[in-house]
């Protein structure tokens, strides 16, 4: 589907901001599938140039340039994915609060995707469970919207905040990434255990894909691969690459397969690992 141009009056009011915008670039960092060794998709994260955090530049945005940053993000990670080579899913955060109309974001997005020659259906965006959006009904329209042109929708950080199921159940996401704090030791943790596998249970009912995030350590990596989650981020497996697709780590998944079982899975644990239908998907173009 091609495009639609949009009128001078709104595209102008889109680029405008009141202050000037920081520099910055993109990570990249992979998403990766801990039963075949493949990359699934790629996060962009926002970058200084010569390197840092994300925290050195989102410092420098006043809030009434947040829509113009949220659009340069976009803009600024198609392209340079594009440049880098990347075909598959490509995943990029945006901050519901920062979007006028939805079909204004959206824009831009669709012209610099068509522009680079980037897949739309290849396109997935994050929102964060933790930041409230204004109004429930305006991140509706953006998410169907994005759906309506072929893109995904995740929710981050699922379990961060205190409205997690309601998103689902509002929203409907393509997916859902489990938050760091529910990865973090939950070989030894009873209860976050059984809250992941509630949720991959749910959302294998619901057809959503669940990745965890966060993932540092090989007893980490082992116990959500034993309740089910396939798709994992996180140090182990590859640290964000500045401007560049990171693979994974030399025989990090070699090393998660042959990992001791999690002693607190239950038996029936194993069935959850069977792929969802979702991870089966191969990116198009």
């Amino acid at each position: 589907m091609r495009p639609v141009k949009a009128g001078g009056k709104s595209r102008a009011r889109s680029s405008r901001s009141e202050t000037p915008l920081p520099n910055f670039t993109m990570a990249f960092q992979p998403i990766v599938d801990i039963e075949t060794g493949v990359v699934y998709a790629q996060e962009a994260l926002v970058r200084p140039p010569g390197g840092g955090s994300a925290v050195d530049v989102l410092g420098q945005v006043g809030r009434r340039s947040l829509h113009a940053f949220d659009q340069q993000c976009r803009l600024r990670a198609i392209k340079l994915a594009a440049s880098l080579g990347m075909r598959g899913f490509l995943h990029i955060n945006f901050l519901p609060n920062a979007n006028y109309e939805p079909a204004e974001s959206v824009l831009e997005t669709l012209n610099a995707a068509e522009q680079v020659g980037f897949p739309i259906e290849n396109l997935v965006f994050e929102v964060t469970e933790s930041e409230r959006a204004r109004d429930s009904q305006h991140l509706r329209a953006i998410l169907h919207e994005y759906r309506s042109h072929g893109m995904m929708s995740a929710i981050d950080d699922f379990g961060a905040g205190a409205c997690g199921l309601n998103l689902i159940a509002g929203f409907q996401p393509d997916i859902v990434k489990i938050d760091l704090a529910l990865a973090r030791n939950i070989e030894s943790d009873r209860v976050r255990l059984a809250m992941t596998r509630y949720v991959v249970g749910l959302c294998r009912e619901l057809d959503i894909t669940v990745i965890a995030e966060g993932v540092e350590t090989l007893e980490e990596a082992a116990a959500l691969r034993d309740v089910g989650v396939r798709l994992c981020q996180g140090y182990l497996l590859a640290r964000p690459g500045l401007e560049r697709l990171p693979a994974p780590t030399a025989g990090v998944v070699a090393a998660i397969q042959q990992a001791q079982p999690c002693a607190l899975a239950g038996p029936f644990d194993a069935a959850l690992g069977e792929a969802p239908r979702r991870v089966d998907r191969q990116p198009g173009g």
